[in-house]
C-alpha cells in the first residue's frame, strides 16, 4: 500500500469515528451505512463468469491508496456486492482491513530497518549496545511479519470474497508473535536511551533529524517508527474483536476468531505486563531511595507491589472548631505514596526527600467526605487507618485542591468501600458511553489512557471534567478527561456496543468462571 502505517491508522480511525458519529445520529442502528453501500444500477450485473472472480493484485500495487473492500475496481467489475447480504459486506471490510493494515505495517516497518537501523553513517555513530537497545529485536518481528503478510496475501488472492483471516491470525500469534513480548518489553529501556542519545550525542541527533526529513518518511519521527510493533499488536487484536462481532454465531468463523482473539490477548497482556515490570521496577527503586523513616522502616521495593497514585494534600492541624485560624496555618502540607497494598504518609525535606511518619495496609484504609462547612473545609475528607504504624487506629483530616482530587483520592485509598463497580460488559447495563475523538495518554498511575475511536464507559462522572470509566475493549479502569471523547446518545447503540463487547468477552469470562470453581473445589 501506499499509505506508512501510521498514515493508515490515522485514516482507518476517523473514518471509524465518522461510522460511529452517523450511526448515533440515526434513529435505528440498522440503517444505512458506508459499509453497506449498494451497487448502482449502472454497475455490470453478475454473471456466471464474472462469478469466478479475478484475483486481487491490490497489495502489490505500491500507489494504491486507502480503499474500502467494496470500492475495489476488481469488487465491483465482479457483480459480488449484489449477491452478498449486507452483514457479509461487513465482514469482508473487516477481514479487508486487517490484511491491508498488515501491509501497510510491514512497510513501515521495513521503512525503520531498511531507512534508520542500517544507515551506514548511523551504525558508525552508535556502539554496538546502544544499537541494541535502541532496535532490539525488531529484525525478528520483522521477519515473522513477514510470513505472516505473505500467508494474508495468498488467501486474499484465492478468492475475490475472502473465506477467513483468523486463521491465519491464531497460527501465527502462537508460533511467532512471542518476538512481539521482547521488542515491548524493552520499550522503557529503549525510550530512556533514546533521549540520552539525542542529549549526549550530537551526531546522532543530526543525522536522525536529516534521516527524518527525508520524503520516505512522510513527515513522521523516529521515535513513531520506533513504537510501529507495540501500535500494531494492539492494534491487531481490535481488528480481530471488529471480526469477531460480525461472523455469524455459533459458526466455524466464530471459532476461529474467538480462538485467534485468546491467543493475541495473550500476547498482548504479557507485552503489557513486561512494559510495566520494567517501568515498576526503576519506580519503585526511584521512591525508595527518596524515603527516610522516622518510623519503623518499611521495605517498600517487592515484586508484588506497584505504585497507585502520589501526590500532595493538606492535613488538619487542630481541631474543626480552630476555624479562627487562617487557612494556611489550619492546613500543613504532607504527602502521600499510595502502592496496591500499602499507603505511606510523608512530608517533604529539603533534598528532594521524604521523611514517613505514618503507614498503613491499604486493606484497612476507610474515607469518609465531610459535609459542605464553609469555605476552608471545602474538598476536606478523613481518611482512617484502622492499623497503622504504631498499631493503632489512627484519623487524618485532609484536604484536596478541588473536589475532583478529592474524589480521585478517596476511590484510589478504599476502592472496596466507595467503587463496587461490576462489569458493564458483564451485565449489558445501559449506562453513559465515551467514543474517543482525542487520543489521551494517562498522566497518573489511576488514569485511563485512550486511542481514536476507543469506547468508554462512563461509571462515574464530576463536574469538574474528569470521568472514571471502563475501556471497552480490555475492560481496564481509571480517569480520564471528558474532553477527550463525545457521549453516545443513541440508546440501540450503546446497547449493540455492549452487546458486541460481550460477545467478545464472554469466552474469556466463561473461562475465569470455570478457572475459579476448580480453585474453590
Amino acid at each position: 500500500l501506499g499509505l506508512l502505517y501510521q498514515e493508515y491508522r490515522d485514516k482507518s480511525t476517523r473514518q471509524e469515528i465518522e461510522t460511529r458519529r452517523l450511526q448515533d445520529s440515526q434513529t435505528d442502528p440498522e440503517e444505512s451505512s458506508p459499509s453497506e453501500e449498494t451497487p448502482s444500477e449502472t454497475e455490470p450485473t453478475s454473471t456466471t463468469e464474472n462469478k469466478v472472480a479475478p484475483q486481487i493484485n491490490l497489495l502489490r500495487n505500491s500507489n494504491s491508496r486507502f480503499n474500502l473492500w467494496q470500492d475495489l475496481p476488481e469488487i465491483r467489475s465482479s457483480g459480488v456486492l449484489s449477491i452478498l447480504q449486507p452483514d457479509e459486506i461487513k465482514l469482508q471490510e473487516a477481514m479487508f482491513e486487517l490484511v491491508t493494515s498488515e501491509a501497510s505495517y510491514y512497510k513501515s516497518l521495513n521503512l525503520l530497518v531498511s531507512h534508520f537501523m542500517e544507515n551506514e553513517r548511523l551504525k558508525k555513530i552508535l556502539h554496538q549496545s546502544e544499537a541494541h537497545i535502541l532496535f532490539s529485536n525488531v529484525l525478528d518481528v520483522m521477519a515473522g511479519g513477514g510470513g505472516f503478510l505473505l500467508d494474508l496475501e495468498q488467501r486474499v488472492e484465492e478468492n475475490i470474497v475472502i473465506s477467513d483471516v483468523c486463521d491465519i491470525v491464531y497460527q501465527h500469534t502462537v508460533n511467532h508473535f512471542s518476538v512481539y513480548i521482547t521488542y515491548v518489553s524493552n520499550q522503557t529501556y529503549q525510550e530512556r536511551a533514546y533521549k540520552q542519545l539525542l542529549q549526549d550525542k550530537p551526531a546522532f541527533r543530526e543525522v536522525i533529524s536529516q534521516l527524518e526529513l527525508d520524503p520516505k518518511c512522510k513527515g513522521l519521527s523516529f521515535s513513531s517508527f520506533l513504537i510501529l510493533p507495540f501500535q500494531r499488536i494492539t492494534r491487531l487484536k481490535l481488528l480481530v474483536q471488529n471480526i469477531l462481532k460480525k461472523v455469524e454465531e455459533k459458526s466455524e468463523r466464530e471459532t476461529t476468531a474467538l480462538d485467534a482473539h485468546k491467543e493475541l490477548e495473550t500476547v498482548v497482556k504479557a507485552c503489557n505486563e513486561g512494559v510495566r515490570k520494567m517501568s515498576r521496577t526503576e519506580q519503585m527503586i526511584s521512591i525508595q531511595k527518596k524515603l527516610e523513616f522516622k518510623i519503623k522502616s518499611v521495605p517498600i521495593i517487592s515484586h508484588s507491589r506497584w505504585l497507585l497514585k502520589q501526590g500532595e494534600l493538606q492535613q488538619m492541624n487542630g481541631p474543626k472548631t480552630s476555624r479562627t485560624l487562617r487557612t494556611k496555618k489550619l492546613f500543613r502540607e504532607i504527602y502521600l505514596f499510595l502502592f496496591n497494598d500499602l499507603l505511606v504518609i510523608c512530608r517533604q525535606i529539603p533534598g528532594d526527600k521524604y521523611q514517613v511518619f505514618d503507614s498503613a495496609p491499604r486493606g484497612l484504609l476507610r474515607v469518609e467526605e465531610l459535609e459542605d462547612q464553609g469555605q476552608s473545609l471545602a474538598n476536606v475528607f478523613i481518611l482512617r487507618l484502622l492499623e497503622n504504624a504504631d498499631d493503632r487506629e489512627a484519623s487524618y483530616m485532609l484536604k484536596a485542591s478541588s473536589q475532583s482530587e478529592m474524589k480521585r483520592w478517596m476511590i484510589s485509598l478504599a476502592p472496596n468501600r466507595r467503587t463496587k463497580f461490576v462489569s458493564f460488559t458483564s451485565r449489558l447495563v445501559d449506562c453513559p458511553q465515551i467514543q474517543c475523538v482525542h487520543p489521551y495518554v494517562a498522566q497518573q498511575p489511576d488514569e485511563l489512557s485512550s486511542g481514536w475511536a476507543f469506547l468508554m464507559c462512563a461509571c462515574l462522572c464530576l463536574c469538574s471534567g474528569w470521568i472514571f470509566g471502563e475501556r471497552l475493549h480490555d475492560q481496564e479502569r481509571g480517569w480520564f478527561p471528558s474532553s477527550m471523547g463525545e457521549e453516545i446518545l443513541n440508546p440501540k447503540i450503546r446497547a449493540q456496543n455492549l452487546k458486541e463487547c460481550f460477545r467478545v468477552h464472554k469466552s474469556d469470562d466463561s473461562q475465569r468462571r470455570k478457572l475459579g470453581s476448580r480453585n474453590r473445589q
